[in-house]
């Protein structure tokens, strides 16, 4: 990564834009073009193409001869206020099923047409497996993304895996349209996804989908743990656990079908 104070890998009008946001954000009653741009020292004309590209993209909103902040920032801002907020409110629930399994629990939430881990709760156990929060996973190879991929994203699927080409992790990881389509089939009819030694050799995860107020999938909670204690046998049983945990979160979201 460059250095945050090196000049040279600053686009200059990226910079006026966000001058532009940051200007608006001070003002309630929003700003003409020419104000922007005397305040700003920035030429009008290039003033008005980056006002006009960012109406375009919703950042910013026209009103007669005035311009605000666009509907997109309110989303962008409602949409990380909710992020936190799930954070938050799992963090009792993950304690809850880390206890209950012994194993390492953790909260992803869907990125990019990526499945991002944003909370952990470790094991007790010193032999544990567990992504650190910030890490982002291919939804093809992990089960919170295989939670995605089959309960948010279903009409997506090919679109996804075309943008994001499967590639083997392990010996066990699938790769094929095929496989990948049969596998999501099991997440709707099971309600849960496993990553069955796919990311990591040796690693077994289980995820079960969390579900806002909406009804739509917002989140997805699962474990992680050595293969040699998740065994196959215990699938029923973890599901159990981890499918508990995520109504809990889902009851505390809001959604009417949480428990």
């Amino acid at each position: 990564m460059p250095p945050e104070d090196d000049d040279k890998y600053v686009i200059p009008n990226l910079r006026n834009a966000c001058r532009v946001l940051k200007a608006l954000g001070q003002e309630n009653r929003g700003m003409k073009v020419a104000d922007l741009a005397r305040r700003l020292k920035i030429p009008s004309t290039t003033t008005l193409r980056i006002v006009h590209t960012m109406v375009t993209e919703g950042l910013l909103r026209r009103e007669d001869n005035l311009v605000f902040l666009g509907p997109v920032l309110i989303h962008l801002g409602a949409r990380t206020s909710a992020d936190t907020e799930i954070r938050e409110l799992a963090q009792p629930v993950l304690e809850a099923l880390s206890l209950a399994t012994d194993e390492t629990s953790h909260l992803a939430l869907p990125c990019d047409d990526r499945s991002l881990i944003v909370s952990v709760r470790d094991s007790p156990h010193p032999l544990r497996a567990a992504s650190s929060p910030g890490t982002l996973t291919e939804l093809y190879s992990s089960a919170t993304g295989k939670v995605f991929l089959g309960l948010l994203h279903a009409d997506r699927i090919k679109a996804i895996l075309q943008r994001h080409p499967p590639r083997p992790r392990t010996s066990r990881s699938l790769t094929t349209f095929e496989e990948l389509t049969a596998e999501v089939a099991k997440v709707r009819d099971l309600g849960f996804g496993i990553d069955d030694e796919e990311f990591h050799p040796g690693v077994r995860c289980l995820a079960a989908p969390v579900t806002g107020s909406n009804g739509q999938v917002v989140a997805a909670v699962g474990i992680t743990a050595a293969a040699v204690r998740f065994t196959r046998e215990r699938i029923p049983e973890i599901a159990a656990h981890v499918q508990r945990a995520a109504r809990d979160l889902s009851a505390v979201l809001g959604h009417a079908g949480g428990s």
